[in-house]
Order: structure tokens, then C-alpha cells, then sequence
């Protein structure tokens, strides 16, 4: 099993104030799945994320990925996890404003020990004719392009997508799906998709419905559809 989590919780706050976030996940994830964490705000997609992103701690439970224990590892050996292992796309894209496209991707080809070809990679992400573009130049579907290529020329074992299509119109949310889905299938990564969009859940191997800090619902998706052909 590539991802497994157990009985992991997490709260916030102390004494009257502290708030029960996650309330004891268990769920299991395959190599090269693609799955998507669906749930209301609040329900603690982005705390779950963020935990197996390495950025934020469990109070309690277990995070093992491929074998390895992250959930207590130190903030040194955390950071080379993150390094190694991890590539992660934004809502917002958080690209450098003063760096051009292919200048943002090198920023996580050099945080690699084994990228990904990054000719190869811009003729994948459509971007070969921007490279030298700088994000004030380029459109929202363009710039979340760049941010996808930036965590994948790392190579990762995981790619973590926090509502990858959550500013983009519906035309282009699709295009980005779509481009999730061919990075899949072309470099094998595991994806974990957060998202408020109950439709995306039809392209996923995986779906995990969460609700109040509790999973609700964990289905193996036996009829994926393609991202082309997801509507809303």
C-alpha cells in the first residue's frame, strides 16, 4: 500500500476554545490513484492535506507512506520528505512574479535529486511557447499550468492539489483536470485532489467523502470517466 493513515486526529486551540478538527481517519491509498477528498468547509480537507503534506502535525495517529512513518518524523528529516516526495499545487498558483515560466518550473527541478526531462514536461503542460513569459502575462489556466509543472518536474511520489481549479472558469477548470489526468498516466504520481466540486469525484480511482472531521464515505470508483468529459 503506498498511503496509509490511521486513527489520526488533530485539533486546535486549548481548553474552551480547543476544536476537534479530525476526529480519527483511517483510509488507505494505492500507488499511482488518483483520489479526491470531497466534504464541506470545515469538514477538515485542507487539515488533512496539510498532514500528509508534512506542513502541519497530528496530535495522535499514524502517516505512512511507502513503508515510511512520517507522522513523527523531526522538522529536518519532515523538510527532506518534502523535498524528496512532494509536490504540491495551489488554489492560487503562488508562482514568482519576477521569474518567467521556465524559471518558475526550475525552481522545483533544483529542489530535486531526479527531475523530469523540462523540455518534455513544457511540451506536455503546453507551455514550450511561454517559457519566457512572466506570470502578469499569462492567463489563469497558464499560470496554474506553470504551478502544476513547477511540483512535477520534481519528480514526486505524491502530488498534492489544494482546489487546483478553484479560480478558474469551467472551460479551463477542465483543461487543468484533464492535464492532472494525462501527468498521471504519463509519470505514475499519486494525486490527492481537495475540492469543493462534487463532479471531479467521477475521474477519480478514489473518493473520500469527509464530514465533520469524520470520514463519511470511502469508495473505490469502479466507472471513472475522463476529465474531457466531466460536467457541472
Amino acid at each position: 500500500m503506498f498511503l496509509s493513515i490511521k486513527d489520526l486526529k488533530k485539533s486546535f486551540g486549548e481548553d474552551e476554545y480547543k476544536t476537534e478538527v479530525l476526529k480519527g481517519i483511517d483510509f488507505e491509498i494505492e500507488k499511482g490513484e488518483i483520489c479526491v477528498l470531497l466534504g464541506p468547509s470545515g469538514s477538515g480537507k485542507s487539515t488533512l492535506l496539510n498532514i500528509i503534506g508534512g506542513i502541519d502535525q497530528p496530535d495522535s495517529g499514524t502517516i505512512t507512506i511507502q513503508g515510511k512513518t512520517i507522522s513523527t518524523l523531526k522538522e529536518k528529516d519532515l523538510t527532506n520528505y518534502r523535498r524528496n516526495h512532494l509536490g504540491y499545487v495551489f488554489q492560487m498558483y503562488n508562482l514568482i512574479s519576477h521569474l518567467n515560466v521556465e524559471q518558475n518550473i526550475d525552481v522545483g527541478k533544483y529542489l530535486s535529486k531526479n527531475p523530469l526531462n523540462k523540455e518534455e514536461l513544457l511540451q506536455t503542460l503546453g507551455l514550450k511557447e511561454h517559457r519566457y513569459k512572466q506570470p502578469n502575462q499569462l492567463s489563469g489556466g497558464q499560470q496554474q499550468r506553470t504551478s502544476i509543472g513547477r511540483a512535477i518536474i520534481k519528480n514526486p511520489d505524491l502530488l498534492l492539489c489544494d482546489e487546483p481549479t478553484g479560480a478558474l472558469d469551467y472551460h479551463t477548470s477542465k483543461d487543468i483536470l484533464q492535464l492532472i489526468e494525462d501527468v498521471n498516466k504519463k509519470y505514475g504520481n499519486t494525486i490527492i485532489i481537495v475540492t469543493h466540486n462534487d463532479a471531479i469525484k467521477d475521474m477519480a480511482d478514489r473518493v473520500i467523502y469527509l464530514h465533520d472531521g469524520r470520514i463519511r464515505e470511502n469508495i473505490k470508483n469502479t466507472h471513472k470517466i475522463p476529465a474531457k468529459d466531466l460536467n457541472w
